[in-house]
């Protein structure tokens, strides 16, 4: 089941809740969907952030997928995604945190600077938005926090600049998976999204 949320904060962005349960009522997990590019015609009903969504439905997991507001070079996205997860966790016990591309990225960030977050699994993540919204730095303090974090990436992306990520990943200890793919994962967004609640599940539930 499926309701609109409009999340709160200066900028006009809504949301879709996806809840697990049949009659509508949440759970007690939530995973927070960040779409790609929204100038690259990127939104929240993206297949990618569908196939994720129904995959953590399947296992009594929330997913909230939201739209940004109005452009802003990676600034305003970043704030709409903490919004996002601001309005997740007074609502859920358990936050994770989901994104693909640019959005892989923004997730990254977000959650380098949300401590207590279950998890964050990034989908071909780009190295870079903006000076603030770095991958490469987001890796280091998701470490520092001990937040568990996954990236996974397709082999023959040509997209995003994907590689530093990935490296920087590695050297840190941090899961990665590669998919025979290119970066819009062409009849792979059921393997992904199957892979990404696969590796959050666990973490949302642990401990409830």
């Amino acid at each position: 089941m499926s309701d609109t949320v409009l999340i709160p904060g200066g900028r006009d962005v809504r949301a879709t809740l996806d809840t697990a349960a049949s009659d509508g009522s949440q759970s007690e997990t939530v995973v927070v969907a960040c779409p790609p590019h929204p100038q690259q015609r990127g939104h929240r009903g993206d297949e990618r952030l569908r196939a994720v969504s129904d995959a953590l439905t399947d296992r009594g997991i929330d997913c909230l997928r939201f739209d940004y507001g109005d452009w802003d070079e990676g600034y305003g996205e970043s704030t709409d995604a903490d919004n996002a997860v601001g309005w997740a966790a007074e609502r859920y016990d358990r936050v994770g945190l989901f994104g693909f591309s640019f959005g892989g990225t923004i997730a990254l960030v977000t959650a380098a600077s949300r401590p207590g977050l279950a998890g964050v699994c990034a989908l071909a993540p780009t190295a870079r938005l903006n000076p603030d919204a770095d991958a490469l730095a987001a890796l280091d303090d998701l470490v520092e926090l001990g937040v568990a974090t996954r990236i996974l990436y397709a082999t023959r992306d040509s997209t995003a600049d994907w590689e530093p990520v990935v490296a920087r990943a590695e050297e840190l200890g941090i899961e990665t998976r590669a998919f025979e793919s290119d970066h819009f994962f062409v009849g792979r967004a059921g393997d992904v999204g199957e892979a990404v609640a696969a590796f959050l599940g666990p973490r949302l539930w642990d401990g409830l």
